[in-house]
């Protein structure tokens, strides 16, 4: 019995996340299938007397895609711009349409550079570290009113790192890890579950923490 139940976790584990993961894009297919679906459907059975699977998906792959280049060109970011200062004066779908901007653009390929490096810092009290990404470097009137020079660095919660808190850290008291960002929100989401290998410590004081293009020293 001991070693069915061992085999049976080993066999959980080896395929609960590739079911899961076909099941999530199963599902994103047939939403996305069923947003052209019905009118494909339409269009197919009188053009062809029968229904083609899929149609419905490709139409909705090709009207993203659509929308994006129209967006690129002067025009359609005009438009785009008067769409949103028409749902930005629409009281509750303002809050949810800023809401979801800001969670897209976070993971959006474009602000893929908005995580540059995963550090540690002592957070809530000395003693405690937790695990944070730097943002960039503390600039403006909250770098001018600080004695120090300060980063930014976003400290996510578990398991969702899309929700966090913002902390302006000393640069002196980050410590700079050399795990990537994919590990360290790997390391994040799983709850300290999965975690990367070690490697060579890297000094406290490593200048590299925030790189020149992050707004380098105070100002």
């Amino acid at each position: 019995m001991r070693r069915i139940r061992t085999f049976f976790i080993t066999g959980l584990v080896v395929l609960l996340p590739a079911a899961v993961s076909l099941w999530i894009a199963w599902r994103v297919a047939a939403f996305m299938d069923s947003l052209f679906g019905i009118w494909a459907d339409y269009l197919t059975m009188s053009l062809f007397g029968f229904r083609v699977p899929g149609l419905g998906l490709v139409l909705t792959l090709s009207f993203i895609v659509f929308v994006g280049a129209f967006a690129t060109n002067y025009v359609g970011r005009r438009l785009i711009e008067l769409g949103e200062r028409i749902l930005l004066r629409l009281p509750f779908i303002r809050w949810m349409y800023t809401t979801t901007k800001q969670v897209v653009d976070a993971v959006a390929a474009t602000n893929r550079d908005a995580f540059k490096r995963v550090v540690l810092v002592e957070y809530p009290r000395k003693g405690i570290y937790a695990v944070a990404f730097v943002t960039g470097a503390g600039r403006g009137e909250v770098q001018d009113v600080t004695a120090e020079d300060v980063i930014n660095v976003f400290l996510p919660t578990t398991p969702n790192p899309t929700s966090g808190f913002l902390l302006l850290v000393p640069r002196h008291e980050v410590i700079p890890l050399e795990m990537s960002v994919e590990d360290g929100l790997k390391l994040v989401i799983s709850g300290g579950v999965v975690s990367p290998g070690s490697r060579d410590p890297v000094p406290v004081s490593n200048p590299a923490v925030v790189s020149p293009g992050d707004g380098g020293a105070r100002r």
